[in-house]
């Protein structure tokens, strides 16, 4: 299943050792907030898969263990916002 979200905005907590790929080593930074672009999930058991772009663009799975949302702008059409003490700018 695939669904698109609006304004959705998620922070990077990664897992130490958990599920590949690792969003810090993917190009992405835990001082920025990212746009969830949409959502795949294969089953209802198993973990969904947020899709994301990273700092250089490209677009990415990243499990939703890694991610904790930062909130719903669906004004927003940024890629990417920047997180100053929890806080979006």
């Amino acid at each position: 299943m695939l669904w698109l979200e609006k304004g959705l905005y998620v922070r990077i907590v990664e897992l130490e050792n958990g599920p590949r790929p690792l969003p810090l080593s993917s190009g992405f930074n835990c001082e920025l907030a990212y746009r969830v672009l949409g959502c795949f999930n294969a089953s209802e058991s198993s973990d969904a898969f947020y899709i994301l772009a990273n700092d250089r663009d490209e677009i990415w799975y990243i499990c939703n263990r890694h991610l904790r949302v930062l909130g719903l702008f669906p004004d927003k059409k940024d890629f990417r916002l920047e997180i100053i003490n929890g806080l979006r700018h």
